[in-house]
């Protein structure tokens, strides 16, 4: 983690960026994107658009933009993507799984309509093998893909170093994980973790028309994919010399994203037509592809909608609405399969205006659910008429294009178009704490006798960051923290120091002791002090007169778009020596 980050200051100065290839990763919930640049031609940015299919298994299978984020183990082989067919058990929505204590895995409507040949969340799998091996199979071909775009030359010569997104929302230990996941993967020890939903508002307020565009302005950014629905908002700060935005509210999400609206349908067809003597699974295939292709980009839910779908086999009934093959569904009950989806995005879109608290000029809908007529008319319906509800362009692939935008800028900072100057902390961060006791501010909690002051003391909570406040890049954290051991027991050779964390979900406040509210223990940091000599170390003599080394030093924290660095700084000397082990 250290080194990756420390890599990340050097890239901010331009060391090392004479030429590299940077290769983008939408590490999607249902399907995933790359991207990829070459740092000496960073204005020639190339989606990936070739996939391997169940019968090609080349480069050329399929064309798109984006490849389902799916697995299926045959025997030694594993299939991947546009390999895995419609028939029979596969690996879907794994990636969820670095992330268990996010309540959105288990919504409604992920219970109400299950996916029926989804293999259930760690079936004979754990989830970081299904995430590192799916990340490996993605990075073996877009390695081979690069094989037939650039000169050989260039690519045994030119460093390639990776981008992958994670969801705003997401914990620290996830992120942890998808880093160390990718990292077995192949991607690199320099890997650079940047959240999606600030991605695709890069690309998003890049693609607008900066005229239309003033100091003050807040925008709310939905990415609407298969899977997940995230949220994050953003104030412009400044127009030059490049566009600056600030998070308007810390980034919500939950899990209602457009492949519900598949397994609704599959379920209504189920309902509908499941008696029919001819009924198979061919038939629910032809009639799945045309509702993904067709219906759900059609339906505008407009009076007098129809839609018809294949159902090839299927004997001739009038009553159900089946006649030479094709059944015909009205745009009334296309609605009913909608609803409960786009609602919940409703109440999404809904929360976060109101959470930024300024006036919000528009939301940009990105995401391939974020294209949909419906859910844009439905959202601009239900919110402030005032408030613009925007399609740019390249939505679905907004996410792996910013984020590449923001990995080339990093590289070279000439080339950053938008720039997010400050973050909301999402959580209470903090340490636990010796105070002296005071008997009537501390009567209730218990106290013990602090032998080097001379004085009774209580643990109670000091938060350094609280939830809501601004953070950046260029601003590290530092906490001073005093550490004290007798002289008899040796020179230690670490300080370890327990950080914590509050989600405050209620907003009430930063609670006071760490076995009060909802406070965790997020990781240790071990600060190493075998490089600094014993003679180096100051003593005092305690008020017992016991000789004590007495060590004052600060915890530097860092925080970037996705991950954390941590220092240790001891006598004006910074030690990048700091561990973390999330718990």
């Amino acid at each position: 983690m250290d080194y990756a980050a420390s890599e990340l200051e050097k890239m901010e100065v331009g060391e090392g960026a004479d030429r590299k290839l940077l290769i983008a990763v939408d590490f999607g919930t249902t399907f995933s994107g790359v991207a990829w640049a070459q740092t000496r031609r960073p204005d020639v940015q190339t989606i990936v658009i070739q996939w391997p299919d169940s019968t090609s298994g080349g480069l050329e299978g399929i064309s798109s933009d984006k490849v389902p984020t799916e697995l299926r183990y045959e025997g030694a082989d594993t299939k991947w993507g546009f390999q895995v067919d419609d028939f029979g058990p596969r690996h879907q929505w794994f990636k969820l799984d670095l992330d268990p204590s996010q309540s959105r895995g288990v919504s409604d409507l992920s219970r109400q309509y299950p996916d029926q040949h989804a293999l259930p969340p760690g079936y004979n799998v754990s989830g970081e093998k299904l995430c590192t091996d799916y990340l490996t199979a993605l990075r073996k071909h877009t390695e081979e893909v690069l094989k037939h775009k650039l000169p050989q030359s260039i690519l045994k010569s030119t460093p390639i170093e990776y981008i992958i997104t994670v969801p705003a929302v997401w914990s620290d230990t996830a992120q942890a994980k998808t880093r160390s996941c990718a990292e077995d993967a192949g991607m690199g020890k320099q890997l650079m973790i940047i959240s999606e939903p600030e991605a695709a508002a890069i690309y998003a307020l890049h693609a607008m028309d900066p005229h239309s565009i003033k100091i003050g302005d807040t925008f709310v950014l939905c990415d609407a994919g298969g899977g997940t629905v995230d949220l994050i908002s953003y104030t412009v700060s400044a127009l030059k010399p490049i566009l600056q935005v600030e998070e308007a509210a810390t980034g919500t999400g939950r899990l209602c994203g457009s492949t519900f609206l598949n397994r609704i349908f599959n379920k209504f067809l189920v309902d509908k037509l499941g008696l029919n003597e001819e009924w198979d699974e061919e038939v629910v295939e032809d009639a799945m592809k045309r509702f993904e292709l067709v219906t759900k980009k059609a339906f505008r839910g407009t009076p007098g909608e129809e839609f018809v779908i294949p159902v090839p086999g299927l004997a001739d009934d009038p009553a159900q609405g089946v006649r030479r093959g094709k059944f015909r569904m009205t745009g009334a009950e296309v609605e009913q399969m909608f609803e409960p989806v786009v609602q919940e995005v409703v109440t999404l879109v809904r929360g976060q205006i109101a959470a930024t608290n300024k006036s919000v000029k528009a939301v940009l809908l990105v995401g391939g659910f974020g294209q949909n007529a419906y859910l844009r008319e439905t959202i601009r319906a239900a919110i402030d008429p005032s408030i613009e509800v925007m399609q740019p362009p390249n939505g679905w692939t907004a996410v792996v294009r910013g984020a590449l935008m923001k990995g080339l800028s990093v590289m070279e900072p000439t080339t950053a178009r938008v720039k997010v100057a400050s973050r909301s902390a999402r959580k209470h961060y903090g340490t636990e704490r010796m105070t002296k006791y005071d008997a009537i501010k501390h009567s209730k909690r218990p106290n013990y006798w602090d032998a080097y002051d001379g004085e009774y003391k209580v643990n109670d909570m000091d938060w350094f960051i609280k939830k809501g406040d601004p953070v950046t890049e260029e601003k590290a954290f530092k906490r001073q923290y005093h550490k004290v051991w007798p002289v008899s027991e040796g020179h230690n050779k670490a300080v370890s120091q327990d950080l914590l964390m509050s989600e405050d979900r209620d907003n009430t406040g930063a609670p006071t002791y760490k076995d009060s509210g909802d406070v965790r223990y997020l990781a240790r940091l071990t600060a190493d002090l075998s490089c600094i000599p014993a003679n180096d170390l100051a003593q005092k003599t305690g008020k017992d007169g016991r000789q004590y080394y007495s060590v004052h030093y600060d915890i530097e924290m860092t925080y970037y778009s996705a991950h954390t660095k941590y220092a240790m700084v001891y006598k004006n000397v910074k030690y990048d020596s700091v561990t973390v082990e999330y718990v």
